[in-house]
């Protein structure tokens, strides 16, 4: 069961500058993975799997709020999910994360949850 508290799925320190990880399923209890991203130091959640095709946004490219999808380039917003971008034509989900010190705490969007 996920409280408002959160999962603790990261340190700070674990997400480099311009990178992301990804969150598997099977731990936030998702439908989808769920990518965290660092972006100057400002943390974000999203679904990790692009709308458009099958490819894992963790695996993108981090700039200035954007996320592009490494397959075909389309484009989302880091903090609210929205797609920026074709060939994306759907909004990814976004979720919350709490940051604790050093600790990265997710709390899963409900509408998310399998």
């Amino acid at each position: 069961m996920i409280t408002e508290d959160g999962i603790l799925v990261a340190q700070t320190d674990d997400i480099p500058d311009g990178e992301a990880i990804k969150i598997d399923a099977s731990v936030t209890g998702t439908v989808d993975d769920i990518a965290i991203f660092n972006d100057d130091g400002e943390f974000f959640a999203l679904d990790d799997t692009c709308s458009h095709e099958k490819a894992s946004l963790s695996e993108g490219y981090i700039e200035d709020g954007v996320i592009e999808c490494p397959l075909h380039a389309g484009k989302f917003c880091l903090r609210n999910g929205d797609v920026l971008s074709m060939p994306a034509t759907d909004n990814v989900a976004c979720h919350r994360l709490i940051l604790d010190g050093t600790d990265i705490r997710l709390v899963p969007n409900p509408e998310r949850l399998a």
